[in-house]
């Protein structure tokens, strides 16, 4: 059964449309990290952290929002499902490294070790991946709370998001469905 127009496509326009959706991610992860290390971020205002931590975080829910929105309505939801993974948790680290680079610069005791930027955003990607090194460690409480923040963005974000955009991809299979049910969920329920 055809899915949409993914499955219509010959090779070669499946190919071009997956290096469109490629480029196009690496891009915008590309003039993420950019903008991320040109920001001035030079002058530290006492709860600038917070603020920018929850704007960032709202920022982010908001680029997520709309971009299942854009799933459920995509001719081609799986690649718009990948397009929003690839940008959706760059930019969750950008913001944790942002945050963590500003905490370090109102409280220089606040992480074991002095963070550039780079710094700042190696240290979101290992809490992220859960690999803690141990080279970089928050030492304040208020770098302890925003890693914690952080571990717990994690797992919202590795399990509910995606089991969002999983979803929404399969609402648009289930609309565009000639039956109305979803084309891959198979014959139906199994045993028990």
């Amino acid at each position: 059964m055809k899915r949409g127009p993914f499955e219509l496509m010959t090779r070669g326009q499946r190919r071009t449309l997956i290096v469109r959706a490629l480029v196009r991610s690496l891009l915008t992860i590309a003039l993420m990290v950019v903008i991320y290390y040109f920001l001035p971020l030079r002058r530290v205002v006492s709860g600038q952290t917070v603020i920018v931590l929850c704007g960032g975080l709202v920022a982010f829910a908001v680029v997520s929002y709309r971009q299942v929105r854009s799933i459920i309505h995509s001719v081609n939801p799986g690649v718009r499902a990948v397009e929003l993974l690839s940008i959706a948790i760059p930019l969750f680290l950008l913001v944790f490294a942002v945050s963590y680079f500003l905490l370090e610069r109102s409280d220089p005791a606040a992480f074991t070790e002095r963070l550039n930027r780079t710094d700042a955003l190696y240290f979101a990607v290992t809490v992220f991946a859960t690999v803690g090194f141990g080279d970089i460690a928050p030492v304040s409480q208020a770098a302890r709370i925003i890693a914690m923040v952080q571990m717990i963005g994690d797992l919202i974000v590795l399990g509910v998001l995606v089991r969002i955009v999983a979803n929404a991809v399969r609402m648009n299979w289930k609309a565009r469905s000639p039956t109305g049910s979803d084309p891959g969920a198979g014959p139906g329920p199994g045993p028990g």
